[in-house]
């Protein structure tokens, strides 16, 4: 693990550093150690300058680089200090405060991305309002939350210019959806934010206690953040003014979510005597990776000057590749992955890197036939799954009774009986009394619905009651004992292994946070959870990483493939009219290309199968950008005008070093029985008729192909 040292920092860096007072802006490229340098300076106050660390904060965006930095810090000085992202730290704060605004409980539930959703999808249905409308409503929150601004002010605005009728709806949606959420006692991931910022807005002295504490606030990947988050920052920092921020406005890729990588310039018109350092040493890559980099990134008009460098050598060339179509893309991939393998690479070196998830199918196809181990990355989450969102749902209405939208979840599962009549009648005898609380109530037992739910109702108080004196995991195993949930999943079949398998796994979630913190609770666990972000899962299990370009931001790899660069698909359509987001699609190839340490690709095609039709396409104009013409000799590589010029006329008595020739029967372990149609110039192709799975192209000598003889058949 990394010790202290100073003297391991470059000069630009100790610049940085030992500004320890007022404002400071780090404009840190991709690769240029921003993380050390963060973690240094936390030791330098800590160890030097003789800071507690109670007086330190540190946030980060994922829980990745906030793990990473803590383990680093504790290393290096054997302190902790409070290190979390934004939405943890917002979490801790609104534990403690929430109660004042008099809505909330300390226990509140934090609902996901799908809650949230479904909830907006059931509000229009009640409004007999149309699908085009969700997008209008969901558009309309989206900017009330990013921006943390009052909601009727925001619609009273807007009705000076729009449709008053369809604004009147829209308002109308967004005040249910946050009625219905305060009635649950629930907070959507934005609220995280906005309900700390209003909090400090309207409680002066809550705010100056965690203003007064920080004394030294230190802000990773500040071009991240949106308007709600910056405030916070503001007034986190207003009483000691010591705010160290590090950030790269060519890595702003979140503009969707509400991310201003103008808040870097802001800082320098909000705060007085903004000390500004560069860092442009990269560490990461080779010298021709940052030229190529550099190259596209400085179209760009909207960022600050600077130019990455390295003194590492300049490294391989990078590599266009112009393919086919799709399968060809994907089986240069393949083979170009199994060829460094062979030169001593491991499978977690490779990333492949899309726009859209929609390239993924014909990759993963290309990975299969070769037996290239691999993990898709943002496809659904462990969390997600039905069976694991049941168990979070049925702890959650133990920690937070108010959360009806939980109960909803669970009321009938395993199977009750209770449909959506029986749910609405059951609101309706509930009256103003949250529902779980009448369930639980004498009054219930009057009820026609009794009988179904007896068992339910009984389980809960039992579990209720004894909850206190078990051990989070030992809680968990009750719950799906008491309740039937294990039985509700018993089959044969294999999704039926694979759901029990997913429950198993949840458990042993469970029991990992059990150990892992002091004084575990289920509200912590279930903040844990739905805090956990695309990051958290990618891992370098000896598989290659297929993932979109915005799930591996702050990663590295030895080798990237970026695949699918033509117009429409990198950049998008939707770019070709605007100057912001074009902008922003050639960040996201900067970011990508800057994943890679040793070695780049970037590939084409001619014709892509997709959306249910084949299309010609055009070479992204980002290619050109890169200016790598020079090098075409020895990065292009050339293919055939026609695909069946690849596979020349052989005879059928020459046999390769496969050992194998035109109109062998082999079997494949996945594919099954199969004959040999054709076979490349080079002996290394072979393009096979499988009988069950139909043609498929693959390396007969890495393949695993059994040749079949006559007895074989």
């Amino acid at each position: 693990m990394e010790k202290f040292d100073i003297n391991s920092l470059n000069d630009e860096q100790k610049k940085a550093l030992y500004e320890t007072e007022g404002v400071v802006l780090v404009t840190a490229g991709a690769g240029s150690g921003k993380t050390r340098l963060l973690t240094h300076r936390i030791c330098h106050l800590i160890l030097d300058k003789h800071i507690s660390p109670y007086n330190i904060l540190a946030i980060t965006f994922t829980n990745k680089a906030t793990n990473e930095m803590r383990e680093r810090v504790l290393a290096m000085c054997d302190c902790n200090i409070w290190i979390s992202t934004f939405h943890s730290m917002c979490v801790r704060i609104l534990r403690q405060e929430i109660e004042v605004l008099g809505d909330y409980t300390r226990n509140f539930t934090i609902i996901s991305e799908t809650d949230r959703d479904k909830i907006l999808k059931e509000i229009i249905k009640t409004l007999n309002l149309d699908e085009e409308d969700l997008e209008k409503v969901e558009m309309h929150l989206d900017n009330i939350k990013n921006k943390g601004q009052d909601i009727e002010e925001y619609f009273n605005y807007l009705m000076q210019f729009g449709n008053k009728n369809n604004l009147k709806n829209y308002y109308q949606a967004v005040c249910l959806y946050e009625e219905r959420l305060r009635k649950s006692n629930s907070l959507d991931f934005d609220d995280l934010l906005n309900i700390t910022l209003q909090i400090f807005n309207n409680y002066p002295e809550i705010l100056n206690k965690y203003a007064e504490r920080f004394r030294y606030i230190l802000v990773d990947e500040f071009q991240d953040t949106n308007l709600v988050q910056y405030k916070l920052i503001k007034l986190l920092s207003s009483v000691w003014g010591n705010l160290f921020v590090v950030g790269d406005e060519d890595q702003c890729i979140y503009s969707w979510r509400g991310a201003n990588y103008r808040n870097i310039l802001n800082l320098k018109e909000d705060f007085k005597d903004v000390k500004v350092f560069k860092l442009e040493r990269n560490y990461r890559s080779s010298k021709n990776i940052l030229d190529i980099a550099n190259n596209v990134i400085s179209n760009n008009s909207e960022r600050l000057e600077k130019n990455l460098w390295t003194d590492k050598d300049e490294g391989l060339p990078p590599v266009i590749y112009t393919a086919y179509d799709e399968r060809d893309e994907a089986q240069f991939v393949a083979r170009e992955i199994l060829n460094l393998v062979d030169e001593g690479y491991s499978f977690s070196d490779f990333a492949i890197l899309m726009r859209i998830n929609a390239l993924s199918r014909s990759v993963e196809e290309g990975l299969l036939n070769y037996n290239i181990p691999y993990r898709l990355y943002g496809g659904q989450k462990f969390f997600e799954r039905s069976e694991v969102k049941i168990l979070l749902a049925y702890i959650s209405i133990f920690v937070n009774p108010k959360d009806e939208i939980s109960l909803l979840k669970v009321i009938n599962f395993p199977k009750r009986g209770i449909g959506d009549v029986a749910i609405l009648n059951l609101k309706k005898e509930a009256g103003e009394n949250d529902l779980l609380s009448y369930l639980t109530s004498e009054k219930f037992q009057f009820s026609k619905y009794y009988s179904k739910l007896k068992a339910f109702v009984e389980g809960y108080k039992s579990l209720l009651h004894d909850m206190p004196a078990l051990s989070l995991e030992k809680f968990a195993q009750k719950v799906l004992e008491v309740f039937g949930i294990i039985s509700a999943y018993q089959g044969k079949d294999e999704d039926s292994v694979n759901r029990l398998s997913n429950i198993d796994s949840f458990l042993a979630s469970v029991k990992e946070f059990e150990e892992q913190n002091e004084d575990p609770t289920f509200i912590d666990y279930l903040a844990s959870v739905m805090l956990r972000s695309d990051q958290d899962d990618i891992e370098n299990g000896g598989t290659v990483s297929l993932a979109t370009i915005h799930a591996v931001k702050g990663l590295e790899f030895k080798v990237v493939f970026v695949i699918g660069l033509e117009e429409g698909i990198f950049p998008l359509t939707r770019a070709n009219n605007s100057k912001s987001e074009l902008e922003e699609e050639r960040r996201l190839l900067y970011v990508a290309i800057t994943r890679a340490e040793e070695k780049i690709y970037l590939t084409h095609a001619n014709r892509r199968y997709m959306y249910g039709k084949t299309n010609n396409e055009v070479e992204s104009r980002f290619l050109k950008e890169l200016h790598i013409v020079e090098k075409a000799d020895k990065t292009k590589v050339k293919v055939p005008k026609r695909k069946d010029d690849f596979f020349l006329p052989e005879k059928e008595e020459e046999a390769f070093v496969s050992g194998l020739k035109v109109g062998d029967k082999v079997e494949h372990t996945r594919f099954g029985v199969g004959k040999i149609k054709a076979i490349s110039g080079d002996g290394l192709v072979g393009r096979i008729d499988f009988e069950d799975f139909g043609e498929k192209e693959l390396m007969l000598n890495i393949a695993t192909l059994k040749k079949l003889e006559e007895k074989d058949e």
